[in-house]
């Protein structure tokens, strides 16, 4: 936790403020039991406050101040009842200020921390991300901060709270009578023990709750993302069943810290009735022996400081439990923070003079934390500026572990890559991806309109400009058949829109940047060959000046690139050439474009 007190400094004040004023509070409602006892003693009881036995000076100088010598028992009664109503009206005013500043500090604590969380996720690298897992994520940026918030706004009240309550009701009361602080003594080493015993035990179990919320979360992003494909295969029941077994987990470990919490009240509860008892029997004796000057009023207000301090440790109680939770959370956020990006950008901003856009040297490649072989093997390869590379191979041989080395989403496990001939190590992160247009095999739109999904590619760019991407895109044809054209909305994750289109708008985001590399992962395969040949045809003539890299399936997508690289089942590049001598002197290559010419003779047949 001392690691996040950082994020507090900027509201040290208003922090400062909130215990400050819960001392008041907590004096106002010290000072209520004695201003009972004086209407019992001296209004109910007709005491006088000048008696040596039963009087206090307090209460005389307060009724001879308000009152004078000769009030009467109802005017007292009245006097003392209008003073205990100030008192809680100003304990009042001091208990709102107070939480209201608590809350402040918390939340602005909170808001402080999610950001830089958030900025922290943000920065990681893919390889981290995963390790996360998104759920997980999404259960520290959400409910684990959350339940750092609610600890410091506890903190900030109940820290002062519940030990003034203790030590000031403790005071109060031997004040009243010494005997009454032995009732106390003997109560509270079974009330401590209680509550020790059941923390040691419920701490161990938070972590765990945790870990169970990761598990449903991951469990329902996965369910909800995959409704379409649950729905097709008719696995309803199957996943319902998965997350009741997360579900049930998260209730049994719930159970458990919650059993353990249930005991500590019924103890704090029945101690508190034995000591009532007991202050009530101690009383009752004395009250019986003229010379001990016990009253009613005294014993009432004994009463009432036994069960401020009960109440004390119940809230230490809760103190405890929210240490103890937010302890758990702490670790868990702190280990987003403290995870530094794996790949880390240098300074340059600007490749060198060159002819070359891309060129591995010598490159292996093998996904992190991952066992056997290499997905890439002795990858050397050179791509010109304004060249159109197109990359094919069979299923799972490397192409998009290829490419996505290219915009550093991973580092080459040995050799080099280089960016208009700087190593790409050497950019600053940003100013490499700026470079670069990435259209990958998965289509990621937002909840937004079709004009601002466009825009990610460049926040600037003009009404004119995102028509012209959607047009060199064949987007801008379907587009203009919505009602509200490019400021329709687009559902989550472009639920709205059929494959091909959340492609060609994918594409148009890519296009719209104007990059000096723009990168194709299969960016057309739910296109069909008409549409994809426009495509192409309209990216030729547009963007002359700009580095392709595509990757594809089919023969028909990359026949036309400059050179296409084929990729070999062992992750490495025998032959890059143009089509037509590919088709002499590569077998994997004529391998592909037999078995996709089968494919279609089939289907003809």
């Amino acid at each position: 936790m001392k690691k996040l007190l950082p994020y507090l400094k900027p509201y040290w004040f208003v922090a400062l403020i909130s215990p400050l004023m819960m001392i008041g509070e907590v004096l106002g409602d010290l000072c209520l039991p004695y201003l009972m006892s004086y209407i019992v003693n001296y209004g109910v009881e007709g005491y006088s406050p000048l008696d040596p036995k039963h009087g206090a000076p307090l209460a005389a100088k307060l009724i001879d101040i308000f009152l004078g010598a000769d009030a009467t028992r109802m005017e007292i009664i009245i006097l003392f009842g209008i003073l205990m109503l100030c008192v809680t009206l100003v304990g009042g005013f001091f208990g709102t200020f107070c939480a209201y500043t608590a809350a402040k500090a918390s939340q602005g604590f909170g808001n402080d921390l999610r950001r830089d969380a958030y900025s922290r996720v943000m920065s990681l690298s893919i390889e981290q991300t995963d390790k996360f897992t998104t759920g997980s994520l999404v259960t520290r940026m959400t409910n684990d901060i959350t339940i750092l918030v609610e600890f410091v706004e506890h903190m900030l009240r109940m820290v002062v709270r519940s030990p003034m309550f203790f030590i000031g009701g403790t005071l109060m009361l031997l004040s009243l009578n010494v005997k009454f602080g032995v009732v106390l003594l003997c109560t509270l080493p079974i009330q401590l023990f209680a509550m020790v015993f059941v923390i040691r035990k419920a701490v161990p179990l938070f972590s765990e709750v945790q870990k169970k919320l990761d598990r449903i979360n991951s469990v329902a992003r996965e369910n909800i993302t995959g409704a379409r494909v649950i729905k097709a295969y008719v696995r309803e029941d199957y996943e319902c069943d998965r997350f009741e077994g997360a579900n049930s987990e998260m209730r049994d470990t719930n159970l458990k810290v919650q059993l353990l919490l249930t005991f500590i009240n019924p103890i704090l509860i029945v101690s508190l009735a034995f000591a009532t008892v007991a202050i009530i029997y101690i009383g009752g004796l004395q009250t019986q022996i003229e010379a001990a000057g016990m009253t009613t009023g005294t014993v009432m207000a004994a009463i009432t400081y036994v069960t401020q301090v009960v109440n004390s440790l119940m809230m230490l109680t809760m103190i405890f439990q929210t240490i103890s939770r937010a302890g758990a959370s702490s670790k868990r956020i702190i280990e987003v923070l403290e995870s530094d990006p794996v790949i880390k950008g240098g300074n340059e901003r600007e490749g060198k003079d060159s002819e070359i856009a891309i060129e591995f040297k010598g490159v292996d490649f093998k996904y992190p934390n991952t066992t056997g072989k290499n997905v890439l093997s002795d990858i050397s390869l050179t791509v010109k500026k304004g060249e159109t590379l197109a990359v094919i191979g069979a299923t799972g041989s490397g192409k998009s572990s290829l490419i996505s080395l290219i915009p550093r989403y991973y580092d080459a496990a040995k050799g080099k890559v280089y960016i208009e001939g700087r190593d790409i190590s050497e950019y600053d992160l940003p100013s490499l991806r700026r470079k670069i247009g990435y259209v990958m095999q998965k289509s990621e739109l937002f909840s937004d309109t079709i004009a601002n999904n466009i825009k990610w590619g460049k926040d600037d760019a003009t009404d004119e400009e995102i028509r012209v991407a959607a047009s060199i895109a064949q987007a801008d044809s379907f587009v203009s058949e919505f009602t509200e054209g490019y400021d329709t909305f687009i559902a989550e994750k472009g639920a709205s829109l059929s494959g091909g289109q959340k492609q060609r708008l994918s594409i148009a985001r890519a296009i719209v940047r104007r990059p000096e590399i723009l990168i194709l992962d299969d960016a057309t395969s739910a296109l069909d060959l008409a549409t994809e040949a426009r495509l192409q045809t309209a990216l030729r003539e547009a963007m002359k000046e700009t580095t392709v890299v595509m990757v594809a399936q089919r023969i028909a997508s990359v026949r036309h690139a400059d050179r296409i690289a084929v990729i070999e089942s062992d992750g490495r590049i025998i032959h890059c050439a143009p089509h037509d001598e590919l088709m002499e002197i590569s077998e994997t290559y004529r391998d592909i474009c037999a078995s996709q010419r089968q494919n279609v003779e089939g289907g003809a047949n």
